[in-house]
């Protein structure tokens, strides 16, 4: 049992980094690291999100909401930028448990990611669906109702049609599978794709704050943190905390840029930047953004409104400019689902060259040096999810895997500072021990927040992940042959 603690040596890891001619390639600068960071979390969260923690927890407070989850993510931010710029090498939080927790607790995070990122990308390739609907119901162009909807869900149109189920939801599963394909081309192309996508769509956020700033009416920020209902998360403080619990799905994604370590050509400063940067950037538009949508329209108005920036932008005379806003937002989602697919496929990638899945998980592209085989693996699995899977189910699991992983990795640097506190360190978190257990404090407190289904889902994959450990990756582990 005592293998099951072992760690892969620091030495080790890094000799796995380099660049030889069978390895990842290293393509990605600071500046598109940070793009890399604003596509993963601009998207599903600032668009859909902001009106519900508004309009039922925070009010126009939902700025401070944001300010909030910002923090938590800081804190587990500030732990990822170390382990990136220590062990540049693919793999995330995967590669940071193995190095300080052992082999064991290592493919539990590993196992842990598929529900954030597989199932992240699941998540956003639904709400893409719904708002490319949308899209095309402005032009007259309506698809059949069984192949927009999965069979166990409800879906409401724009036009108020009511579809009770369909067959498969095929415009998730067509992102899904053309993203997938694009990722296998190669990490030079999907960055441009990216960086054209994050162009686009901050272009949009910053123009609907520029031209609703002037039309915001200031009764509507009057109280700004609206009195207790007398329940516990319906304004007042407790309202601002239980809407940063809602909005922490907004900020999901800032970690995958740690997953590209590897393919970064100086990851000892382009980690941290990449990071860190991008937390900051999105977190100034966010609350701008929320500042201005809960200016436009009272707070009240977005209950129950799954498009609560197009509705708060109907209130200025650029209305006419919602099909742009409606653009812009599947812009977002699609370079969210980009790099949550490709943040999935370097997991896998570097858990296979460590043997604990099947060595197909770990070819590389002869051309494209790319995880080919693990993108081609995913885009039938992330694509049976959003296709036949409501985005209701998948919500939560994402959240909860996530913070699962925020909590091991700011355990990690608590360990890694106590056994290996002479390694170099390209970034070090500041304020240790202070940071990490804060992370891991704001993050516990926020998985106990969910519901109790989302820990009972949690646990039922663990258990599947802890049955295949022990029948097959603990006896094909390379780290233990």
């Amino acid at each position: 049992m005592s293998n099951l603690w072992k760690t892969k040596s620091y030495e080790r890891l890094i000799a796995e980094a380099s660049d030889d001619e069978k390895g990842l390639k290293r393509t990605l600068s600071a500046g598109a690291l940070i793009a890399l960071g604003i596509g993963a979390i601009i998207g599903a969260g600032l668009f859909s999100l902001t009106g519900i923690a508004a309009a039922e927890h925070a009010g126009p407070a939902v700025t401070i909401s944001f300010v909030v989850a910002a923090i938590g993510c800081a804190f587990a931010g500030l732990c990822y930028a170390e382990f990136a710029s220590m062990i540049p090498v693919a793999g995330s939080a995967y590669t940071y448990s193995y190095a300080t927790m052992g082999e064991f607790m290592a493919w539990i995070i590993g196992w842990d990611l598929v529900l954030e990122y597989a199932l992240g990308a699941a998540t956003v390739g639904v709400s893409w669906s719904r708002y490319f609907l949308e899209l095309l119901n402005k032009f007259g162009i309506h698809l059949p109702p069984e192949l927009i909807c999965s069979p166990w869900e409800t879906l409401r149109l724009g036009d108020g049609t009511v579809i009770e189920g369909g067959i498969i939801n095929l415009p998730a599963v067509f992102i899904v599978s053309l993203l997938s394909l694009v990722l296998i081309r190669g990490m030079r192309e999907s960055s441009g794709i990216n960086n054209i996508l994050v162009i686009l769509k901050v272009a949009v956020v910053i123009v609907f704050i520029a031209l609703g700033w002037a039309y915001m009416n200031p009764d509507n920020h009057i109280p700004y943190i609206p009195e207790n209902q007398g329940e516990f998360g319906k304004f007042g403080w407790s309202g601002i905390a239980m809407g940063a619990a809602t909005v922490f799905f907004a900020f999901i994604g800032f970690d995958a840029v740690s997953t590209a370590a590897q393919e970064t050509k100086n990851p000892q400063k382009g980690m941290p930047i990449g990071i860190l940067g991008s937390l900051v950037i999105c977190t100034i538009l966010y609350v701008l953004f929320s500042h201005v949508m809960t200016g436009l329209l009272p707070y009240q108005e977005f209950a129950n409104d799954a498009k609560p920036a197009a509705t708060a932008f109907a209130q200025t005379p650029y209305g006419f400019l919602q099909t742009a806003l409606i653009v812009a937002i599947l812009a977002g989602y699609t370079s969210v689902i980009l790099v949550m697919l490709m943040g999935q496929s370097r997991v896998f990638y570097s858990m296979s060259r460590d043997g604990l899945l099947p060595k197909f998980f770990g070819e590389v592209h002869p051309k494209f040096r790319t995880p080919w085989k693990t993108n081609i693996f995913f885009l039938f699995f992330v694509s049976l999810f959003a296709g036949f899977v409501p985005i209701s189910d998948l919500g939560h699991m994402v959240s909860i895997g996530t913070l699962l992983a925020f909590v091991l990795v700011s355990i990690g640097v608590l360990v890694m500072r106590k056994t290996q506190p002479n390694a170099p360190r390209g970034f070090r978190t500041p304020w240790v021990p202070f940071v990490p257990i804060m992370g891991v404090l704001v993050c516990v407190g926020l998985m106990l927040s969910l519901p109790g289904e989302s820990w009972l889902r949690l646990l039922a994959w663990m258990a599947l992940g802890v049955l295949i450990y022990f029948v097959y990756s603990k006896k094909n582990s390379k780290l233990n042959s």
